[in-house]
């Protein structure tokens, strides 16, 4: 027989293994988080890469290091020959100079508002880029779901033409990508049609339009032969037109750069900044001036550098948008629905499970 005293203990027994296990999950949500924030594993769930951190490192850095490096090594060797000059007295009426410190300022001024707007701008290519391919991989998803429910079988030869014009979907994502890159078609996408498909897509003038015309073709079919109506047509349709629509966006982003104004004018800034500063920084450096303009010039050039690899990003550069990775998962989640997808009438008849008796 439990007595009163008996009871409290279990409470606080209980209550303290409560407490216990929520400070456990707590404690396991935190590691969680801390690796998420980890850059290694952003990078992963990114690119779908396993890198070690140094590796994440040198492939995001490859690209930007060896195209600045050559110009930051050659404003330090101006830097030095300023310090040289300068110790063989040929600067002295110009070291401390008011003038070239307040020119210097404004540079930097003015340096600073066009390296962000030219970042900003590089970024906001990029992201948009991105929430288009994000776009694609959705319509994706719902138009090869809906074929797939939507249109009725009658034999197997219908079934096998739905998978055919289903695996044209991923097709359509994986031509637009090599259209952005301006590339031609390749065995990507011949692996997603028939031979006689791939050999009309080699010599047409834009490949994802092809995909969409066959796709559309194929809907207009099944609705003449009563295999869909009117209703499914339309919202199949629609998904259609938004990958359409999807590739135009993408299309007004490679076909539209960042007005080269702004480029020339940030690179006659730069070029004025790199000559000028040394000469305000010699007087308090004296030799260190060609190292600390190095330096400056390694940070302003790469901000520069990365900018400028962004604002084009369906590229093959490690700092653009993971194409390849995004194209992959769409062709594995359409052949997943196919292969996997059961049939709707097994779905009716499957036994329902015995209900749970308290």
């Amino acid at each position: 027989m439990n007595t009163p005293s008996n009871n409290n203990y279990q409470k606080q027994k209980t209550s303290k293994n409560k407490v216990l296990r929520f400070s456990q999950k707590d404690q396991i949500n935190r590691q969680k988080s801390a690796t998420y924030r980890r850059f290694r594993e952003k990078f992963k769930i990114y690119s779908g890469e396993h890198l070690h951190g140094l590796q994440v490192i040198s492939r995001l850095a490859g690209t930007v290091i060896p195209s600045v490096l050559p110009w930051a090594s050659l404003c330090a060797g101006y830097g030095f020959l300023v310090a040289l000059l300068n110790h063989w007295g040929f600067l002295d009426f110009i070291v401390g100079n008011k003038s070239i410190s307040d020119s210097i300022v404004g540079l930097n001024v003015a340096l600073g508002l066009l390296l962000a707007f030219r970042t900003n701008t590089a970024h906001d290519r990029f992201w948009e880029g991105r929430k288009l391919w994000g776009a694609m991989v959705n319509v994706v998803r719902n138009l090869s779901r809906g074929i797939w429910i939507y249109i009725q079988e009658e034999n197997l030869e219908d079934r096998r033409e739905k998978e055919a014009s289903i695996r044209l979907v991923p097709a359509f994502s994986t031509a637009m990508k090599m259209h952005l890159r301006r590339e031609q078609v390749n065995s990507e996408v011949e692996s997603l049609v028939s031979p006689a498909q791939y050999r009309r897509l080699q010599h047409a003038n834009h490949v994802p339009l092809e995909l969409a015309l066959w796709i559309g073709d194929y809907l207009q079919r099944c609705y003449r032969n009563e295999k869909l109506n009117v209703f499914q047509l339309t919202d199949l349709q629609n998904s259609l037109d938004e990958m359409v629509d999807i590739l135009g966006g993408c299309e007004r982003i490679l076909k539209t750069p960042v007005p080269l104004v702004y480029t020339i004018a940030l690179k006659t800034l730069l070029i004025a900044y790199f000559v000028v500063s040394p000469l305000g920084l010699v007087a308090g450096l004296g030799w260190a001036t060609g190292l600390v303009s190095g330096f400056i010039s390694f940070i302003y050039l790469s901000i520069d550098e990365v900018g400028a690899e962004i604002e084009e990003p369906f590229g093959h550069d490690p700092n653009d948008l993971p194409l390849d990775f995004i194209c992959t998962a769409i062709e594995g989640n359409v052949e997943d629905l196919i292969q996997n997808a059961p049939d709707s009438t097994k779905i009716i008849n499957l036994p329902r499970s015995p209900k749970k008796t308290a």
